[in-house]
């Protein structure tokens, strides 16, 4: 099934629409490079050809590595994927960048031997939420009138 799915950066300056079909690998790369280059103890990506997305602004670009390079927005400084620097193969959008995430699932880990183990299985741990942090509820309150979507 292909879906039609958009997404872009936190400041919304930096959109894309990309088609997306069964085929498509979401994974976690628990590499170090997409550690530093996210700030997360893992990234989530989905795997996709690069003749099904279509960037509807821009992205910013930075190299990050001899062999790679990373689309992101500059303003807000959302990571939004990464690319082989070559132009070769598929490119990779982070999950969390897409509008509806929702219909990604993991279906492998890549790099695993940088997996932190701590960080693999946080289902034990007691959840809490947005809303109910009352010092950041009242932020928003104050700042915006609601909660954020």
């Amino acid at each position: 099934m292909r879906e039609a799915m958009t997404g872009g950066c936190q400041c919304g300056r930096i959109r894309y629409a990309a088609t997306i079909e069964d085929g498509d690998e979401a994974y976690l790369c628990h590499c170090k490079m997409c550690r530093r280059a996210t700030g997360a103890a893992a990234t989530a990506f989905v795997n996709l050809a690069r003749d099904r997305l279509r960037w509807l602004v821009e992205p910013d670009w930075y190299r990050s590595s001899p062999i790679a390079l990373r689309p992101f927005c500059a303003t807000c400084g959302t990571p939004l994927g990464f690319a082989f620097a070559d132009g070769e193969g598929n490119i990779d959008l982070t999950v969390g960048s897409f509008d509806d995430p929702t219909r990604f699932k993991p279906v492998r880990n890549y790099a695993s031997e940088s997996i932190l183990p701590a960080w693999q299985d946080t289902s034990h741990l007691p959840g809490m939420r947005s809303d109910e942090n009352a010092g950041v509820t009242q932020r928003w309150m104050d700042s915006l009138g609601r909660l954020p979507d």
